[in-house]
């Protein structure tokens, strides 16, 4: 069998799958940081189950997050930025482009 080909430096890689809670939530927190990243369902992708299980000690441990060859299994969106800060920089996106979040109440009127 082939070595799995997912990891890609020059992207963020998020493997998944579909009704997994912690996948959702990091999926949710890394879409509110601006991050530019893939998403790849393992249930769709057998290489990229492979490679999940490569680096889990055979498991198919979701949500596993890859930048540049390193990897974190089941992070926090702030572990995911603390990788991303320390081996891959150019991915963080620039903070000028990232909308503020801000929270509309139903009285409240977007202008």
């Amino acid at each position: 069998m082939s070595e799995p080909d997912h990891p890609d430096p020059t992207e963020i890689q998020v493997y998944w799958r579909p009704g997994c809670p912690f996948c959702a939530r990091l999926r949710r927190g890394m879409r509110r940081t601006g991050l530019g990243y893939k998403e790849i369902d393992i249930w769709q992708d057998k290489s990229a189950a492979a490679f999940v299980r490569s680096v889990n000690q055979g498991d198919e441990t979701v949500p596993t997050v890859s930048v540049a060859g390193h990897t974190l299994t089941n992070p926090s969106v702030r572990q995911v930025l603390d990788l991303v800060r320390q081996h891959a920089p150019q991915l963080l996106p620039d903070p000028h482009t990232v909308p503020a979040r801000r929270r509309l109440w139903p009285w409240q009127r977007t202008t």
